[in-house]
């Protein structure tokens, strides 16, 4: 990558980082570091109570985006409907897979892991940590989603919720 390709966020834009999910640029700031000056995205995790400075340089090298476009919403709620693709192989390899989903920052890939480890009422209870995997999918999506809609993260969690319950009826 070079040096010259900066991604055009300004302060107050919302942006995903891909470890982090959702976050909103307060201010970008000049830095001395090891006697470089660097230009830093100062981004803050409000839910996380958690502020990260990014070099401005560095930013797309890292994944990080901006929010995803409604139509990209709509196809990650159309994934959420899909029947869960569970492999066969151990649980350890998948939870691997999962977590790599859910920290690549695509929402798409997001919704996969909450459509493959979202349960119902009838099916046997999830493990301790396919529970953890499932709230911090769930999460993730939820955010963008209430990011991408306008900020509302109930009406979001609420969206999402009818999907999956939506698949689970038909």
């Amino acid at each position: 990558m070079t040096k010259s390709k900066k991604l055009d966020f300004r302060p107050n834009d919302f942006v995903v980082y891909p470890a982090h999910g959702v976050g909103q640029i307060i201010s970008v700031e000049e830095q001395e570091v090891a006697g470089l000056s660097l230009e830093l995205f100062v981004i803050s995790f409000e839910k996380d109570k958690m502020t990260l400075r990014v070099p401005t340089h560095k930013a797309t090298e890292i994944g990080m985006r901006a929010l995803s476009s409604p139509d990209v919403v709509t196809h990650a709620m159309k994934t959420l409907k899909g029947k869960a693709k569970v492999k066969r192989a151990m649980w350890s390899r998948r939870a691997q897979e999962y977590e790599q989903k859910i920290n690549s920052g695509d929402l798409i890939a997001i919704a996969e892991v909450v459509r493959d480890l979202h349960r119902t009422d009838d099916q046997r209870e999830q493990s301790y940590s396919e529970r953890q995997l499932y709230e911090a999918a769930l999460e993730r999506l939820t955010r963008e989603v209430a990011a991408v809609g306008g900020g509302d993260e109930m009406a979001a969690a609420k969206q999402v919720g009818d999907v999956l319950e939506s698949r689970v009826a038909a």
